[in-house]
């Protein structure tokens, strides 16, 4: 079991925090302010509408969406940045810059890899 006065534990914990595929994309997505989850969805593309609540739950969790509901029918749910999802706005706009900067790079070392795999005996 994780001991959470241990420093090593407390940042590794952080780290896990946000593993998911979506996170990001929905981080962005919120930049331009409060947005219902329809509207997150349609703009998305092809995010199942699972795995995007599982993301927006998640996010909420760990303080860096706000989540309010509407009591109307059909219910209404908006979602919107916290001052924490802002913060996190900004290593996804860092990360985007990261992968623009090596998308070459990072396809050369794929197509590097993939012929010595294929050349690897099995």
């Amino acid at each position: 079991m994780s001991d959470p006065q241990d420093p090593a534990t407390a940042d590794a914990d952080l780290l896990v925090v946000r593993p998911g595929k979506w996170t990001l994309v929905v981080i962005v997505q919120l930049r331009e302010g409060t947005k219902r989850f329809n509207e997150l969805r349609r703009n998305m593309g092809g995010v199942p509408q699972k795995s995007l609540s599982v993301t927006l739950r998640e996010l909420e969790r760990d303080g860096f969406i706000t989540r309010k509901a509407y009591a109307t029918i059909p219910p209404r749910v908006e979602y919107d940045l916290t001052d924490l999802g802002r913060e996190l706005l900004h290593l996804a706009d860092d990360f985007k810059r990261f992968a623009q900067r090596n998308r070459d790079a990072v396809e050369r070392a794929r197509r590097l890899f993939d012929a010595a795999d294929e050349r690897a005996p099995l």
